[in-house]
């Protein structure tokens, strides 16, 4: 493998534990971070160093969430994406996108160089099934379903000139690119890059750094893979914790990785891990590609 990119070893963040934490969003007007815990319905943000805890209490669970340019957040709840005003905690809907079935909710989403919220969803049984499915949604409430026949869809990130999406199935076990067009959010030219075993890490959240690799939390291996464009393997970053769902970049200059993780329905050898929920943060030598805001106005 080439050298690695990572300049400080994985550090554990603060002293919060979440049950499922997800969507790490650095928020560079604040300077703060912030993420969610889904089964808890939570919006949580801190500091830079962990520190000055706040959290928001929705009314269902957080699947995902992106900053908008009005100042709300577009947030995708179990069912249904809301606009948030972290100020007044007003909720008011935006979009429905998948009403039926009842069995699936929403899962990861982010906003795309196109100012749409993308957000996939699941099947929530135990016995998970490929009926969901990739939405794109605009900030006049239009939605446009995108792919179809998805377990898990999860890993949405894309490259720095906002002309390839990445996207992965946690369940399916895979990792896709698509060409992009940033002012439509046209997708083209679909191919699969990459194909995962649970000692690799199933892929999970993800987002992209400024050489255009994609960085995967390996939900089953308490790990971090950063993987070339094309899809080729070049680091693995051992984690402190396990069941590491989403990583992204922040900073001022962008180049702090934080990790969250989760902590509910652990399987042996993680069960009962002391670090299981926590979130890590490291140091790296290449820049993460900033994030676009949700273009509600």
């Amino acid at each position: 493998m080439p050298a690695s990119v990572v300049t400080s070893a994985p550090m554990l963040f603060g002293d919060h534990r979440n049950r499922l934490g997800e969507c790490p969003t650095w928020d560079p007007g604040a300077g703060r971070l912030l993420w969610v815990d889904i089964p808890a319905g939570e919006i949580l943000s801190s500091d830079p160093k962990g520190g000055d805890l706040k959290r928001w209490i929705l009314p269902d669970r957080v699947a995902s969430f992106g900053l908008a340019a009005s100042g709300r957040w577009v947030v995708a709840l179990a069912h249904g994406v809301v606009m948030f005003d972290p100020k007044s905690n007003a909720i008011a809907s935006l979009a429905d996108p998948e009403p039926e079935p009842k069995t699936n909710r929403l899962n990861d989403g982010k906003v795309g160089p196109d100012g749409a919220f993308w957000v996939g969803s699941m099947d929530d049984r135990p016995d998970r099934q490929p009926v969901a499915a990739l939405y794109r949604v605009t900030g006049e409430g239009k939605v446009e379903k995108k792919l179809t026949g998805l377990i898990v869809s999860n890993g949405l990130a894309w490259s720095p000139d906002g002309r390839t999406m990445f996207h992965s199935d946690s369940r399916g076990r895979w990792i896709e690119a698509h060409d992009f067009d940033p002012a439509t959010g046209a997708m083209s030219r679909r191919r699969r890059i990459a194909e995962l075993e649970d000692a690799q890490g199933r892929p999970d959240g993800a987002a992209c750094d400024a050489e255009g690799c994609y960085w995967s939390a390996g939900v089953s291996a308490q790990c971090i893979n950063r993987f070339s464009p094309e899809g080729k393997l070049l680091e693995s970053v051992a984690m402190p914790m396990p069941g590491c769902t989403m990583p992204c970049f922040g900073g001022d200059d962008l180049k702090t990785l934080y990790v969250t993780s989760l902590s509910d329905g652990l399987h042996p050898p993680y069960a009962g891990h002391p670090n299981a929920g926590r979130t890590a943060v490291l140091r790296v030598a290449v820049a993460g590609v900033p994030i676009g805001k949700f273009q509600d106005r």
